[in-house]
Parts: structure tokens; C-alpha cells; sequence
């Protein structure tokens, strides 16, 4: 079977999902579900990704997000990799840690007409503990669920890249406490009375596959996908272009910064004069990486470095070592 493609765009909103390699469980401990969340946020901030729902459960996850740039792909590419380097890593394991691709299907929301199908699928992930009897009714309260974006939205601590207000307009609530009060009061009810069930109508939306909206939202998609078509045929197109150098110019910042914290000219004829593996070079590679969707080859040739793939390997050797694991973090948050 052919590979569904992506739609990428502008302000794009997803139902993204994705499991464990043949059904194994991926959230074990209290560590790994801290460590994909880590990973969300550093993607957040790299990509400008908006999460508008999220949850973890046992061996998948789900996440309602936005993305104000074309850059579904390459935030997923660092989010599931980096986690899945980490997951290896804590249990002393080899090889793929999700089952296949991630899923992503496009979501309507733009117009208030099509609020229906993005508080569909907020509901879907909020009362996902619900349905597999984990929480809410005679198992204690949805809320009380410890991951999940229900719990912040009660709490009103969202961190910045959690947008609940988009969620709470498509309801029709206030944004404030007494909005937010009322959505998980909604929730807590429909747990307690049928186990977080959803409708026929929605749930044969949510299983169609490839998008969730009217079919003017699907006429919209296929539109893009004949843009795309034709874009391929040319080497650069506006939109890619403008993410890259968006990535580049970040990317540009971060060597820079992390390269003055060091005492690291990074000036690039004084960079060809050190190893290609200088622990310095490295540090700054692994911390523009992180942070933005730049590319091996363009972070060695700007660190000269070599090949690209020899600047993967390093960056993954060194986020293994958790000797190393503090001078990152520390250098991460410049």
C-alpha cells in the first residue's frame, strides 16, 4: 500500500498519534513519559509548534497540535528520534522503538463552523484514560490522570506551549478559571456516565484516515497536494526556502552563542585549525540540533566538521553520555 502523504502548510492543525514497536509499551516509568515531554518542548520551541491536547498512555501517544510554519516532518524526525535515542539507551535496548510511521491527519478548525471536529478530537484525547479504564468514574477523577493536558488545563500552570484557548473558544467558554472549570466538568461527566465514549458520527470521522473536516477541508487538502506536486518538480520552492533559512538563521545564533559561552571562536577559519571532533564543536552542534531542523551537513560544514554523518554520530555519542548530560542542559537554555 502506497504511503498517505503528508499536507504541510501554514498554520496546519494535526491529530498526530503514534504507538510502540509491535504494540510494546513505551511510557514505563515516571523517566520516560518526563523525557518525551522534554522532548515536546524543545521541538515547541525549535519549530513553534502550539499543542492544543496531549496524552501518554501505556504504548501510544496523542497530541492535537499546530503548526504555524510547513514543518510537521522535521519536528517529528527530532521528537521521535530523540526519544527514542533516550529510550534505548535507559533500558539497554537496540532498534526501533515506534511501530512504523506516525500517523498525522489533518484537522479543520480554521472557521468556527469547523470547531465540531477540533473539539472532537480534544475530547478524544482527554478522555482517552477514560476509555482504557485508568481513570474518571469509579476509577477516581479524569483530571487526576497525571499525563495529560487535562491536568493543566484544571490547574490553569499550562506551560507556553500548551494553547488551551483554542480548545475553550471551539467550546464557547470564557478563557479564564470558570472556562477552564467548565471544559473538564464536561469531561468528568462523560467518563463517569459512559467511560469517555464517543459518538458514532465521530468516531467513524476520527477512523477515515487521511482528514477530518467537511469536504471543503478535504478540496483544500487535495488542492495542496496537486501544489505539491508541481512544486517538486522545482529544486527550491518559496515555502521551503523560507523554513530553511528560518532553521539556519537559528541555528547561526545558538553556534554563535554557545560558542562565545565556550570560549570557541567560531570563525571558520579558526574552526578548520581544531579536530573535527573538538568537544566544543560538538556541544554546539548537539545544542543547535535540539533546538532547531537544520541539517548534519549544514552543522558541518558551518563547525567544520567533516561529513554529516559523522557529526550525527558524535552528537548521538554525546547525548548518550551522561557525564555530558549537565554541560548540554546547562548550555541548552542560551
Amino acid at each position: 500500500m502506497a504511503r498517505q502523504p503528508r499536507f504541510e502548510y501554514p498554520g496546519a492543525v494535526y491529530h498526530v498519534m503514534a504507538r510502540g514497536d509491535g504494540g510494546k509499551p513505551l511510557f514505563i516509568q515516571k523517566e520516560d513519559h518526563k523525557s518525551f515531554l522534554y522532548w515536546l518542548e524543545k521541538v515547541c520551541g525549535s519549530h513553534g509548534w502550539r499543542v492544543h491536547a496531549w496524552v501518554l498512555m501505556g504504548n501510544h501517544f496523542h497530541l492535537l497540535l499546530e503548526t504555524p510554519e510547513a514543518n510537521l516532518s522535521s519536528g517529528m524526525r527530532v521528537l521521535l528520534g530523540a526519544f527514542s535515542q533516550a529510550w534505548n539507551s535507559r533500558y539497554q535496548r537496540r532498534g526501533h522503538v515506534f511501530q512504523g510511521r506516525y500517523k498525522a491527519v489533518p484537522v479543520a478548525g480554521e472557521r468556527a463552523a469547523d470547531a465540531h471536529y477540533f473539539k472532537s478530537v480534544a475530547d478524544y484525547i482527554h478522555l482517552n484514560p477514560a476509555r482504557a479504564g485508568l481513570a474518571g468514574g469509579a476509577m477516581g477523577k479524569l483530571v487526576d490522570y497525571p499525563w495529560s493536558s487535562l491536568l493543566q488545563y484544571s490547574k490553569g500552570n499550562s506551560p507556553a506551549w500548551l494553547v488551551a484557548d483554542r480548545v475553550l473558544d471551539a467550546f464557547k467558554l470564557s478563557r479564564d478559571r470558570r472556562g477552564r472549570a467548565a471544559y473538564v466538568a464536561w469531561l468528568e461527566a462523560r467518563a463517569s456516565a459512559d467511560g469517555g465514549r464517543i459518538d458514532e458520527d465521530s468516531m467513524e470521522a476520527l477512523r477515515r484516515g487521511w482528514y477530518l473536516g467537511k469536504e471543503s477541508f478535504r478540496d483544500k487538502l487535495l488542492g495542496l497536494m496537486d501544489k505539491a506536486l508541481l512544486g517538486s518538480r522545482k529544486k527550491d520552492s518559496h515555502s521551503g526556502g523560507a523554513v530553511r533559512a528560518h532553521n539556519e538563521s537559528e541555528a547561526e545564533r545558538i553556534v554563535a552563542a554557545v560558542g562565545a559561552a565556550l570560549g570557541l571562536s567560531t570563525a571558520r577559519e579558526e574552526l578548520l585549525l581544531l579536530k573535527k571532533g573538538d568537544r566544543r564543536k560538538v556541544i554546539c552542534a548537539a545544542v543547535a540540533k535540539g533546538r532547531t531542523a537544520v541539517g548534519n551537513d549544514w552543522l558541518a560544514e558551518r563547525l567544520a566538521m567533516g561529513h554529516g554523518s559523522y557529526v550525527s554520530t558524535l552528537v548521538q555519542r554525546i547525548r548518550r553520555d551522561k557525564k555530558e548530560e549537565k554541560t548540554l542542559r546547562k548550555y541548552d537554555v542560551i
